[in-house]
């Protein structure tokens, strides 16, 4: 029945016998060259060599070379023939071989036994000469390695890798490179933990010299290429080489690891010292700014009770004083009304309510409330103020300080700023710097221009106005008169007290100030115009912006161009302000006093200002107005409530 279905006739035991030959060894037509047995689950790779499936696979997942020869999922090489196996190629069991195998088997089962060959057999091998004693040796220096074939859980120490297959043998699986002729070309070497290393990563051949010359291991391409015409030689004898320095190296290595010893010390005393100081540091600095802050909030505390106190006595006279209004109020409108309803015949009842209405109007009005002037509490906020500015220059230079930045002298500039601004006057609270006009009209003072002092190029228009002309006019001789300056002076003194007026400019380039009364008019015009010299200062507008004068020194203002120029002179408080004066509300330009802090100062105005400006008060003094260009025009203005100049505006 099986002959008539074709089904090929078993072969007899004799021929399978002679087909099987060597059933236990690689060169035999039917044993795994890896495993070193029957083939299980035959594949056949492209180059027509037949393995086991799973010996296959386990040499195509094992990390191989670099550059892609082999690796995890990559191309391995056939161990018999070397030639590549694609990664993508997919393993097929040989179907054939598959139902010849289990024939084979039991051909092999019935028959009996072959006599093992000895190891001697392998004589004619040319890697069988000496290979045992020198296998066993390797061994014993690598028995960490372990043979790359034998199955997991029972692995053995390799006796040699193979820089060709990049694997480790034992002495039984290598057997295939002692006997077969196609790994007569293979590298034996002793057992490697990472084969990859003795493999050249540019040519993928086996590492076997050293250029010294580039002190590098190279292959034979590389001797040929690359390193063409170097000293190249031997493995072992650079190895031999190197072990003549090794003895100095090492006695090197072991002083300069002294060395680190002892300065890794120090350095670890260093660190505990810097952690010591700033954990040190970082205490006394917290405790101090606690200390400040405790500061800060006792003077708030006295701050606010200050506040408190002053609101509660004045609150108590205005209250007092608004209760008595009330009640003479309300009397003067009763007996008001008593009067005027008095019967035109009842000439007693209205002579009694008459009377009574000229008493009631005669009793002594009340004293006037001490907080009229000034509330004594409103200071607090330029204290505070004054305060905060200290505290935050100091800051901030301490700051620069600690960094490193601070430069002799310089670094007291911004203190001294904020010193200096801490002295000026509060505008939130001082009168003498409310926006308001009305305040300053209290001291105005009335300016009439001298005309014995007027340039010749200056012509007057009554005694308030003044415009510069290119025609020079016979004034009379006069010893007052200015001679070199296009400059005019006011008749009035000034010596006590405080004095405000109004400039209205018009035209052109106009300085506005004060100057001592004893002042030279025949001075030469770098010394004798205001603010040139020690005797006068004022504030010029030079058509883009204002700039203060004094002593030689400018102080450049930015802000905007005000027609109308306010004067405060505070003669016993030895301080001149300029402001600008639009729609009643005053911007403070420049305020010229000396400041109480003078160390370190470092802008040039305000330290002439510290110096020498006090000086000038000890003089009497004048208005004073220079007109710098030929159409330079101004008026001093009139002072009414509504600040409306008499001059058309420009």
């Amino acid at each position: 029945m099986e002959a008539a279905l074709g089904s090929p006739p078993p072969p007899s035991i004799e021929a399978l016998r002679r087909a099987l030959a060597a059933p236990g060894l690689p060169d035999g037509p039917f044993g795994c060259p890896i495993c070193l047995d029957l083939l299980k689950d035959p594949v056949t790779v492209p180059c027509g060599h037949n393995f086991c499936q799973g010996c296959l696979g386990a040499l195509r997942q094992r990390p191989g070379p670099p550059e892609g020869s082999g690796g995890a999922g990559g191309a391995v090489r056939c161990p018999l023939c070397q030639e590549p196996v694609p990664a993508a190629l997919r393993l097929r069991k040989n179907r054939a071989l598959c139902e010849v195998l289990p024939l084979l088997a039991a051909a092999a089962a019935a028959s009996p036994p072959s006599p093992a060959s000895p190891p001697s057999a392998a004589a004619g091998s040319p890697m069988a000469p000496g290979a045992t004693e020198e296998e066993e040796a390797a061994g014993e220096e690598g028995a960490a390695v372990l043979c790359d074939v034998c199955p997991a859980g029972s692995r053995v120490a390799a006796a040699r890798s193979c820089l060709v297959c990049l694997a480790s043998f034992c002495g039984a699986h290598l057997e295939p490179h002692r006997r077969a002729p196609a790994f007569r070309a293979h590298r034996l070497v002793a057992p490697l933990r990472r084969l990859e290393e003795g493999l050249c990563p540019r040519h993928l051949q086996p590492l076997d010299g050293f250029c010294r010359a580039e002190q590098t291991c190279v292959c034979s391409r590389c001797c040929a290429h690359e390193h063409r015409g170097h000293d190249v030689v031997s493995l072992e004898r650079e190895r031999e080489h190197k072990e003549a320095q090794q003895a100095k190296f090492l006695s090197d290595a072991e002083n300069e690891l002294e060395e680190l010893a002892v300065t890794i010390a120090q350095a670890k005393k260093m660190v505990a010292l810097i952690k010591g100081a700033a954990s040190k540091e970082r205490e006394r600095v917290e405790k101090l700014f606690a200390e400040a802050s405790e500061v800060l909030a006792t003077f708030r505390k006295e701050v606010a009770g200050f506040i408190e106190d002053g609101e509660r006595s004045k609150l108590g006279e205005a209250e007092a004083d608004l209760r008595w209004k009330e009640g003479r109020r309300a009397k003067l409108a009763q007996c008001k009304q008593n009067l005027e309803n008095v019967p035109s015949t009842d000439t007693i009842y209205f002579l009694q309510e008459f009377q009574a209405l000229k008493v009631a109007m005669e009793e002594n009005l009340s004293p006037a409330p001490s907080f009229q002037n000034e509330l004594n509490f409103t200071k607090c906020t330029q204290a505070v103020g004054a305060v905060k500015d200290v505290l935050s220059a100091a800051c901030k230079s301490q700051w620069h300080h600690l960094q490193g930045k601070e430069i002799d002298g310089l670094s007291y500039q911004e203190m001294d700023k904020a010193l200096a601004k801490s002295q000026l006057p509060d505008k939130s609270n001082n009168p003498a710097c409310l926006e308001s006009r009305d305040y300053f009209l209290k001291f105005a003072f009335i300016i009439d221009l001298d005309s014995d002092t007027a340039d010749k190029f200056i012509q007057l228009f009554g005694t308030k106005g003044a415009k510069r002309v290119l025609c020079p006019i016979p004034y009379p001789e006069s010893p007052t008169r200015f001679i070199n300056c296009e400059q005019v002076l006011g008749v009035n003194l000034m010596n006590r007290g405080n004095y405000y007026w109004e400039v209205e400019l018009i035209d052109g380039w106009v300085s506005v100030g004060i100057i001592a009364e004893d002042f030279d008019p025949r001075e030469a015009y770098n010394r004798g115009r205001l603010g040139r010299n020690d005797r006068s200062c004022c504030l010029q507008w030079n058509g883009e912006n204002y700039v203060a004068w004094f002593g030689g020194f400018e102080s450049v203002i930015q802000q905007p161009f005000f027609h109308t120029i306010g004067v405060f002179l505070e003669y016993s408080e030895k301080a001149l302000t300029f402001y600008g004066v639009k729609d009643s509300k005053m911007t403070c330009l420049q305020q010229l006093k000396a400041s109480h802090f003078t160390k370190g100062q470092f802008d040039p105005f305000q330290n002439k200002i510290n110096h020498q400006f006090p000086s000038l008060f000890s003089f009497k003094l004048k208005p004073a107005f220079f007109l710098e260009s030929v159409d330079a025009h101004l008026q001093i203005g009139p002072l009414k409530k509504d600040c409306v100049s008499v001059l058309k505006r420009r």
